[in-house]
């Protein structure tokens, strides 16, 4: 996870919604701590109940009291699209790469836009 973000996004996001947040966040601020000084690492709301040794403030519930733009986002869409991954994987492994590829990113495009309408 630290790899895809810190290689991907040129400023680190402000928030970041992840089912191991907790472990997450000392791993990324010991690597780059300037990278992600302003970021802020939450537990979604999905896997909060297993992690009863953790903070309350790492939990996207808790934050979403009090921060209207945290309220606002799903916080299990990346396992609403896993389930939907499940769908296409078995095709997708008698593939070639690039037919995968292109074939992967027209599903999500159709999820997607199915999702949103």
């Amino acid at each position: 996870m630290f790899s895809a973000i810190y290689t991907r996004f040129p400023v680190a996001p402000k928030v970041i919604i992840y089912d191991f947040a907790c472990q997450l966040a000392p791993y990324c601020l010991v690597r780059e701590a300037c990278y992600f000084q302003n970021t802020r690492f939450l537990i979604d709301e999905m896997h909060a109940h297993d992690h009863s040794h953790c903070g309350r403030a790492c939990f996207a519930s808790n934050v979403m009291r009090y921060d209207d733009q945290i309220r606002a986002v799903n916080t299990s869409a990346a396992e609403c699209g896993n389930k939907g991954m499940k769908r296409i994987r078995k095709s997708v492994s008698f593939m070639a790469y690039n037919h995968a590829v292109q074939f992967t990113k027209v599903f999500l495009d159709i999820w997607n836009c199915n999702t949103i309408l």
